[in-house]
């Protein structure tokens, strides 16, 4: 979170407010979602072969047990919530003290028709959550074939 400084004047604000209306891309829903408090949500890449999909989150700093994905009924649910508080005793004084708190859900549909729910799998390594999703023996693409004129 970005500390904003408080000003009495209200209008040295207009530009910068201005600026963030006509320079937002409203079809960028990528890290910001228009979030005032700069949160960001982990970036994703999606990768398709023939045999299923892969989705890749950056997620560096967190455990494995930080994550709960969800399948409920076609939507694939990749959500987290980590708390972080430093204790202190009694003989501590601070004059300040911050908490960390972290968390994000990310969505993605995904048609019965074309995937496997039941061979869905995830691994976390090096920062990089994966989740495999593999297709269909009946969604796969089949290779081109020649077909002899009669």
């Amino acid at each position: 979170m970005t500390p904003i400084k408080w000003s009495s004047s209200f209008f040295p604000t207009l530009p910068r407010l201005f600026d963030d209306f006509f320079t937002r891309d409203l079809n960028d829903w990528s890290n910001n979602h228009f979030s005032s408090t700069n949160t960001t949500l982990p970036s994703v890449n999606i990768r398709e072969s023939n045999d299923g999909f892969l989705v890749e989150m950056a997620a560096p700093g967190m455990k494995k047990g930080d994550f709960k994905i969800e399948l409920d009924n076609e939507y694939l649910k990749i959500s987290s919530e980590k708390q972080t508080e430093q204790e202190t005793n009694d003989t501590q004084r601070y004059t300040r003290r911050e908490f960390s708190y972290q968390s994000f859900v990310r969505s993605f549909h995904l048609p019965k028709s074309v995937v496997d729910t039941n061979k869905i799998n995830a691994r976390y390594e090096n920062g990089i959550l994966q989740v495999l999703i593999p297709k269909r023996e009946e969604a796969k693409a089949l290779p081109p074939r020649q077909i002899q004129v009669a």
